[in-house]
């Protein structure tokens, strides 16, 4: 029954509110660019994908970080887990998603919260050469649910070197977190994920001409006129309901088969009841969820010397 009532994450006086950790977070946080070398490779549909790689280490096992959406490998959060587990002995492996790495993917699609095969090429082909005999899994929002509906849809038959997750700030149920960030109180939020979308469609439209249109995208506002105009359509999903139901982890959480744990926090902005599936923590021998009451949106902010947050800490604490 690996649902852990009791959370040893205690956030600052001064950044209790779920909105002041994730935009301190997400904005002030500032930490050296660790994986700094580069690979492309490519993908069975004639795609590519940029991986950052920290390798000095030269270890027997690698971690394989997933960052958020419209984020990057040289976000705030990827780059302080990778430090940390860089510290702790592991390889590290940061992955750009489609069109996250700094140059546009080939194709008219893109990525999104259900794109599980990206995730498998990655993974196979960090494991391929040999070298490692253990892969950890790592996961932040959008980059969360990713790794949870992968571990949920292989279940047993996941490769046997993949034997730990960890995961944070996941929209397991992502109708309802998409419902939740319509709200006026995230409007920043939205603004801001809209704002890199928009951009990524315009450019789409450049390079396929006639595929796509921009008609009505300036006045969307919410990721069910987005997600239904643009993601389902391009990704082979009737609706942005049918996209959310057949993407979201939570109905798989059950077939995990490899100790994963997600920790959510109780004070996400953008997490609603859905997206604290603790009936599934309490049905599984794997899968572990905590459920701080503060943190925020991938926030768990902590000061210390090493400048490592509690996210890291308890990631790499998951891990061993």
């Amino acid at each position: 029954m690996p649902l852990i009532e009791h959370s040893s994450y205690v956030a600052p006086l001064w950044l209790r509110s779920g909105h002041a950790q994730t935009i301190f977070a997400g904005v002030f946080r500032r930490v050296p660019w660790i994986t700094r070398e580069r690979e492309r490779i490519a993908t069975p549909d004639g795609d590519f994908l940029d991986l950052d790689w920290n390798r000095t280490h030269r270890a027997a096992r690698v971690a394989i970080v997933s960052h958020g959406l419209e984020g990057e490998s040289r976000n705030a959060c990827v780059q302080g887990m990778a430090a940390a587990l860089h510290r702790a002995g592991w390889d590290v492996l940061a992955w750009n998603f489609r069109g996250c790495g700094g140059e546009p993917n080939r194709l008219l699609r893109s990525y999104h919260s259900g794109a599980t095969e990206d995730l498998q090429a990655v993974i196979g082909h960090a494991l391929a050469g040999g070298q490692y005999a253990r892969a950890a899994l790592v996961g932040f929002s959008l980059g969360g649910n990713l790794t949870l509906k992968y571990l949920g849809d292989l279940g047993a038959t996941v490769d046997f070197r993949v034997d730990r997750a960890v995961t944070f700030s996941a929209p397991c149920d992502l109708a309802a977190s998409s419902v939740r960030l319509e709200s006026q109180a995230n409007r920043i939020y939205m603004g801001r994920f809209l704002r890199g979308l928009r951009a990524k469609i315009r450019e789409k439209m450049r390079r396929f001409p006639g595929e796509l249109t921009d008609a009505g995208l300036d006045a969307m506002r919410t990721f069910r006129e987005f997600d239904g105009a643009y993601t389902a359509p391009l990704h082979g999903f009737r609706s942005a309901e049918d996209y959310w139901a057949r993407a979201s982890s939570r109905p798989v959480l059950d077939r995990i088969a490899i100790p994963t744990l997600l920790v959510n926090a109780r004070n996400d902005p953008f997490l609603p009841a859905a997206c604290f599936p603790e009936e599934a923590a309490r049905a599984s021998a794997h899968f572990h969820l905590e459920a701080p009451r503060g943190g925020g949106h991938i926030g768990f902010v902590s000061f210390n010397a090493r400048n490592e947050y509690w996210s890291e800490t308890r990631a790499v604490a998951f891990l061993e």
